[in-house]
C-alpha cells in the first residue's frame, strides 16, 4: 500500500470523508464475504495472505503492519473492505403493511448498530432516523450490526415531520414513555411505526406529538424501585419481541 492509500482508508473513519467519497469501511472475513455476496459494491479489499482469492481484481495483499495502520479496530482483523454507500428511497418505506423502527437522536454508535442487528433478527427492514442520529456507516456501527447493514435500510430525514405525516395518514405510531400503557396488556398491530428515543432524554417533544399509542415496559415486580429506564437497544429488543410474539402471524 502507498502512504496515500493508507491515509485515504483512515480518512473514512470521518463522516465528512465518507459522505464526500460515498464510501465506508467494513472489517473481517465473514462480513466482507457477506458483502461480496450481496448487492452492495465492494470497491477494494485489503487482506492478509491466504484470506481472499487473489484472482479477484479488487483484492490487495497487505502486511500485518499495514493492516494495523488502516484498521479502525483496537485489534485489527485479517481483512478490510472499502464499500460503496448504497442509496435508499424513503418513499419505499411501507408502514401500511410492515413494521418500521424510527429513532430519535440515538447517538451512540454501539446502540445504533445493535438496533440494526435486532431489526434484522425480527424481520424489520427499514429504520427511519432523525438527522442527528449516529451515522450508520460509522465503523463502530458497521461492526456492531454483524452483517445486518446489508439487509436493513437506514433512512435519515426530518423525523418529526415524517412522523407527523404518518400520523395524519392514520398509521399506528407507537412510542415508549414512562407514563405509557403496559405493553403486555395493550393492543398491538402488525404494521406501523415504533419510535425509540435518545439514550438520556427519550423521545423528544416534537416527535412525541405524533405518537398515537404510548407504551411502557413495566419493571418486575411492578412496584419495585430500581433503574429509571432501560438502555434504548434493550428496550427495542423487548418491544420488537412482544410485537412479533403477538402479531407475527397476522
Amino acid at each position: 500500500m502507498t502512504k496515500a492509500d493508507i491515509q485515504f482508508v483512515r480518512s473514512l473513519a470521518d463522516k465528512r470523508a465518507r459522505t464526500e467519497h460515498g464510501l465506508f469501511v467494513a472489517e473481517g472475513e465473514k462480513l466482507i464475504s457477506e458483502l461480496l455476496a450481496s448487492p452492495m459494491r465492494v470497491r477494494r479489499i485489503y487482506s492478509l495472505a491466504g484470506v481472499f482469492d487473489t484472482q479477484n481484481d479488487c483484492v490487495e495483499i497487505v502486511s500485518e503492519r499495514e493492516m494495523e495502520r488502516i484498521s479502525q479496530l483496537k485489534t485489527p482483523n485479517n481483512s478490510l473492505a472499502v464499500v460503496e454507500i448504497p442509496t435508499h428511497s424513503l418513499r419505499s418505506v411501507d408502514t401500511a403493511h410492515s413494521l418500521v423502527l424510527a429513532l430519535d437522536k440515538v447517538q451512540n454508535p454501539g446502540n445504533l448498530g445493535t438496533i440494526m442487528r435486532l431489526a434484522d433478527w425480527f424481520g424489520i427492514t427499514n429504520i427511519v432516523c432523525s438527522e442527528d442520529c449516529a451515522d450508520c456507516f460509522n465503523p463502530k456501527v458497521v461492526q456492531a450490526t454483524m452483517g445486518a447493514i446489508i439487509r436493513v435500510n437506514v433512512h435519515y430525514t426530518d423525523l418529526a415531520a415524517w412522523l407527523d405525516g404518518e400520523n395524519r395518514s392514520g398509521t399506528p405510531t407507537y412510542g415508549t414513555f414512562l407514563d405509557g400503557d403496559d405493553i403486555y396488556s395493550t393492543d398491538l398491530s402488525s404494521c406501523g411505526v415504533i419510535v425509540m428515543g435518545n439514550e438520556g432524554r427519550g423521545i423528544g417533544d416534537e416527535c412525541a406529538a405524533s405518537v398515537s399509542r404510548r407504551l411502557f415496559i413495566p419493571p418486575y415486580p411492578a412496584d419495585r424501585r430500581g433503574s429509571e429506564s432501560l438502555n434504548v437497544a434493550i428496550a427495542t429488543a423487548v418491544i420488537c419481541a412482544e410485537f412479533r410474539r403477538r402479531t407475527g402471524n397476522k
